[in-house]
């Protein structure tokens, strides 16, 4: 008899934990089909929709690397490896550190930093987004056309590859400076890839999106990039990105912060709200700022967090695990 009480008690307890595992496994980010690419494929703007092979709607939502500079150590294949299988990360940016020490004095090694990131989104199943990290994109022309004809005759059969050609304008004219540089990086990119989408900064720090959807620029699978910084950037800039919207402009927040714009500053939980909300409604895909371990709010890691992923609770940001959270929920 006490034999068999030991033995009910035993598979009571076997039955518990074996639950409690199932249970823990099932929402385990090892569940998380990460291969977006396999099932989206080739990728094509239409009107203000980015839509897959099939012609449906698609929306990516993932992080963005930091100036590839000063936070190399993220660029490696392990980093994006959890971001897609922790954080569900369908796309990432690769946001490559042009001057201030980046590809202008250093382009071989700023270069491998990228297409080691490249590589691990096409080995995952992932989009990346190719960024030319710079404020003053039409200093840097030729380049930046060399760099990117690179890329796209190495990878441009891919269509795991997105082109980001200038990340922040300032206060240039779109019309007389951002419209003519696009023109000849895109004719670059073109040359070996004539399907993958192509984005380009607006003005003001790539917010005034308006001004593109008055005078767009001619061609196909072109898609204008917005950013904004919840804390500083609110109704107003919904109502340019509507605006621009309303125009048949494709936009893509290929940066935003859940904080102010100068990466600190309190994190605004209610205009952070808003604006997924607003680019849930309209389908807009969007990147994160950033994976970075920088003392600033908008880093979505804590100093000293690890550069291969594995972040517990402990080494994530506020800002990261919002993020983070946010983009479990697809």
């Amino acid at each position: 008899m006490l034999n068999l009480t030991k033995c009910l008690i035993f598979l009571f307890c076997f039955g518990r934990f074996f639950f409690m595992t199932a249970g823990a496994q099932s929402n385990d980010s090892s569940n998380f089909d990460g291969n977006v690419v396999q099932r989206y494929g080739q990728l094509k703007v239409s009107g203000t929709k980015i839509k897959d092979m099939n012609g449906r709607p698609v929306t990516l939502r993932g992080m963005s690397l930091f100036w590839s500079q000063w936070m190399g150590k993220y660029y490696n294949d392990d980093c994006i490896r959890w971001l897609v299988n922790d954080w569900h990360c369908s796309v990432v940016r690769a946001a490559m550190g042009v001057d201030y020490g980046g590809y202008l004095q250093h382009p071989e090694k700023e270069l491998k930093k990228v297409k080691k990131v490249i590589d691990a989104s096409i080995e995952l199943g992932i989009y990346v987004i190719v960024d030319w990290h710079s404020h003053s994109a039409e200093k840097e022309q030729q380049q930046a056309i060399q760099f990117f004809g690179q890329i796209a005759s190495e990878y441009g059969n891919r269509p795991n590859i997105i082109y980001e050609i200038y990340n922040e304008p300032v206060t240039v004219s779109w019309d007389s400076v951002i419209k003519p540089y696009a023109g000849k990086v895109i004719a670059a990119i073109r040359q070996y890839d004539p399907d993958n989408i192509i984005i380009v900064g607006t003005p003001h720090w790539s917010q005034d999106v308006d001004k593109a959807a008055n005078d767009p620029l001619k061609g196909s699978n072109i898609a204008y990039s917005l950013h904004y910084y919840a804390s500083s950037h609110k109704q107003w800039l919904r109502d340019k990105a509507e605006y621009a919207l309303n125009k048949g402009l494709a936009l893509w927040v290929t940066e935003f912060g859940t904080c102010e714009a100068n990466g600190n500053g309190p994190i605004d939980y209610k205009e952070n709200e808003a604006w997924f909300a607003f680019m849930e409604k309209y389908g807009i895909s969007y990147c994160n700022w950033s994976v970075a371990d920088k003392k600033e709010t908008a880093s979505a890691l804590k100093p000293h967090a690890s550069a291969r992923g594995g972040w517990t609770p402990k080494e994530i940001s506020e800002s990261g695990k919002m993020v983070r959270n946010k983009l479990r929920q697809f």
